[in-house]
């Protein structure tokens, strides 16, 4: 069945409200600021469909990836004289999220949020759940089906006895404070239950480059242990961190003058008989919590990943396996940040096969791949992106990746 939505707009599937309120199908909500659109979809099936306002010149709305921090039926505007925004999903703390409105002109016209017209946000409303991921994009983008070795699956919880947990190096979220208990997962192949339905909450991914902060968090580790006390282990080169470099440096026959630098860290990785810090990081939350952190290898470093958005469904209780459904978006990054990164080449989204070339690049050491795949269900996703999630990801956020427009 189908009927129409102002503007020629469709809304598919006249029942699937009620369909979708009552069950734990994950959808992806998409929005496009160039076609002044959002779609529905489960896996790379059309929902829903309808047209948007979004942030005028001077107030624009961003793009990346998003999910549902929030959802109110009655709420109104603390910034803007207490403007009506009927059934609010928020997308950030600092203010952007999904809501109803009277005026949708099919053209930007807000103040950065997204405007549905006030039948479809009240359908839409009824549809989705709190971390229900929403991408915006300026261009359409349409997820597609994706199979790669390098993807999860649940089953293969069960192909080996991971390693004791304490063994995987574990390092807490850049949300979290140093002071907090870290949440990990107790897998064991023994204590996983036949893959059922949704027996947990899903889980959230995120690959990405490893940061200098994690870098220096290692290094103060490792120095400490070496007998040169670096302070907390924080990632950052304070007073105590630079000298301890310096005691480093010349117990070592080295200058000390106290710098970080590749060759600096390289010494403090032999000295500790460690190997040199991986180039990427896996993280994982839950519930908007961060739940681990391991160290993974991201093969031809000086290309860039590019930002990809996976999403996990369709899972066979038999099998122990589901299917993944993806897309690229388009990113560009500061002349600055890709020096800073080692990014020598950049990602074109718009290649068939970028997000496949991507995955080809991820080494996830087993016994990770082990413990993420027994907590893998329907609407887990995977986030890939060459930079951290920014100051938007913090407590009681998903990973929020947001993208950057292309240089005018």
């Amino acid at each position: 069945m189908r009927f129409t939505l102002g503007g020629g707009f469709a809304l598919l599937l006249a029942s699937a409200s009620s369909v979708f309120a009552a069950s734990d199908t994950p959808l992806q909500v998409i929005v496009s600021t160039q076609q002044q659109s959002v779609t529905v979809y489960d896996g790379n099936a059309v929902v829903a469909k309808s047209k948007v306002s979004t942030g005028k010149a001077g107030h624009s709305t961003p793009t990346g990836i998003f999910s549902i921090l929030e959802k109110r039926r009655h709420h109104k505007s603390n910034i803007y004289s207490n403007a009506p925004m009927p059934f609010m999903q928020r997308l950030t703390w600092s203010g952007i999220a999904l809501h109803g409105s009277s005026h949708v002109p099919k053209h930007p016209a807000s103040h950065g949020c997204v405007r549905l017209p006030s039948k479809f946000a009240a359908k839409l409303f009824k549809m989705t759940r709190h971390g229900m991921h929403v991408l915006i994009s300026d261009r359409p983008v349409i997820p597609a089906e994706v199979s790669n070795a390098t993807l999860f699956q649940p089953n293969q919880a069960h192909e080996e006895e991971p390693a004791p947990l304490s063994d995987v190096p574990l390092r807490p979220a850049l949300s979290q404070k140093e002071t907090d208990t870290l949440k990990v997962a107790m897998i064991k192949t023994a204590s996983v239950p036949a893959v059922s339905g949704q027996s947990q909450p899903p889980i959230r991914i995120l690959i990405t480059r490893r940061s200098t902060r994690d870098v220096v968090r290692e290094l103060q580790t490792l120095l400490s242990s070496l007998g040169f006390d670096a302070g907390v282990p924080d990632g950052w080169a304070g007073p105590a961190t630079f000298d301890a470099v310096s005691a480093f440096q010349s117990a070592q026959g080295l200058p000390a003058d106290g710098k970080i630098t590749p060759e600096l860290i390289d010494a403090v990785f032999r000295k500790a008989g460690r190997e040199k810090p991986s180039n990427g990081i896996l993280r994982v939350r839950q519930q908007f919590q961060p739940l681990l952190s391991a160290a993974i290898r991201i093969e031809q470093p000086e290309v860039a990943l590019g930002t990809h958005f996976l999403q996990f469904q369709d899972l066979d209780t038999a099998s122990g396996s589901g299917k993944w459904f993806g897309v690229s978006l388009e990113n560009h990054l500061p002349a600055s940040m890709k020096k800073r990164l080692g990014i020598s080449i950049d990602a074109d989204p718009f290649v068939s096969n970028a997000l496949q070339a991507t995955l080809d690049r991820l080494a996830v050491p087993p016994d990770v791949r082990t413990r993420i795949a027994g907590l893998l269900v329907n609407g887990s996703s995977l986030s890939i992106s060459d930079t951290e999630s920014g100051q938007e990801t913090g407590e009681g956020t998903d990973f929020i990746t947001i993208t950057r427009s292309a240089p005018r």
